[in-house]
């Protein structure tokens, strides 16, 4: 009698891919123990990655590109573009892709034994960056949960995600009722995750890294590592962008009423200040924990909360 494997929806975001798409989907089909269909969406692009894609897919059955939708314009509106038109029927779990990365073999099989085992509906893990000339670093998000987290960071890259049939069914319909406001939601990842906490769905971080994650100069979000990357983060900080997802995340999930919510959501400086001191719960490693403390204050004394 056949094994059944588990069914998974790969969600695919692409945007001038053809340095490194073709390495990445032969790391998704060699998946250990799952049956995968990937489901390609295409933002216009000028490399070939269109006809390229189209080609790859009519010689491979488990490999489906979306009808052409217009520009997106970046990651997360392709993403949400995915979750809204892809039916999920038929498949046990939605996994996530980007365009650029190596799967290690078993990722999907030890993302889908650990839901089940640990009777959870939300996966991640973390990954090994890797650069050009060879380095590596290993990117650690599987610090343990906090009860705010997820309103102020993802559950690591997006590209390590696996989510039951439940929560991802739950989530492309929470989404088609706020899509307009959706489209200003800059990182899927970190909404994703934080639609699945506020809804209690368990979620699980594998401090086993599951995937190679490239790091080029064409990285929306790269691997936070040295001080470059630091800086660039804190300016998204100053200039307004990170305090107006917080706030447009909390909308959107309803949290406006919250009693712990409603203390700091203005933003203004005394609910930034009061927002500092709730730190520990607000980011899951240390060091965030006091660089969430300092940039709390930072942006009370500068005045620099909003666009």
């Amino acid at each position: 009698m056949p094994v059944k494997h588990p069914k998974i929806a790969v969600l695919l975001a692409a945007y001038n891919g053809m340095q490194w798409i073709e390495e990445q989907l032969a790391s998704i089909l060699d998946q250990s123990a799952v049956d995968v269909t990937v489901y390609i969406s295409i933002d216009p692009s000028t490399d070939g990655t269109e006809a390229w894609c189209a080609s790859y897919a009519a010689k491979h059955p488990e490999v489906l590109v979306l009808p052409a939708a217009g520009s997106f314009g970046g990651a997360s509106r392709n993403f949400f573009r995915l979750i809204r038109d892809v039916d999920f029927d038929g498949h046990d779990f939605v996994a996530f892709a980007d365009q650029d990365d190596i799967w290690h073999k078993d990722k999907l099989q030890r993302a889908t034994r650990a839901i089940q085992a640990r009777q959870v509906d939300g996966y991640s893990s973390n990954v090994t960056a890797f650069w050009p000339d060879g380095k590596t670093h290993l990117l650690d998000k599987a610090q343990p949960q906090v009860e705010w987290d997820f309103l102020f960071e993802a559950a690591g890259p997006g590209c390590t995600y696996v989510m039951s049939k439940n929560l991802a069914g739950a989530l492309k319909a929470s989404m088609l009722d706020d899509w307009q406001l959706l489209q200003d939601v800059s990182l899927h990842d970190w909404y994703c995750y934080a639609f699945a906490r506020c809804q209690s769905y368990r979620w699980y971080i594998d401090p086993e890294p599951s995937m190679d994650y490239r790091q080029h100069e064409r990285n929306q979000v790269g691997a936070n590592k040295g001080l470059s990357p630091l800086i660039a983060r804190y300016k998204t900080i100053h200039d307004g962008w990170w305090f107006n997802q917080v706030q447009l995340i909390a909308h959107l999930l309803g949290l406006g009423t919250d009693p712990f919510v409603r203390t700091w959501l203005k933003l203004r400086r005394r609910h930034l200040l009061r927002l500092s001191f709730s730190a520990w719960q607000c980011r899951r490693r240390v060091r965030d924990k006091v660089f969430f403390f300092c940039i709390c204050w930072a942006a009370a004394l500068l005045g620099k909360t909003s666009k």
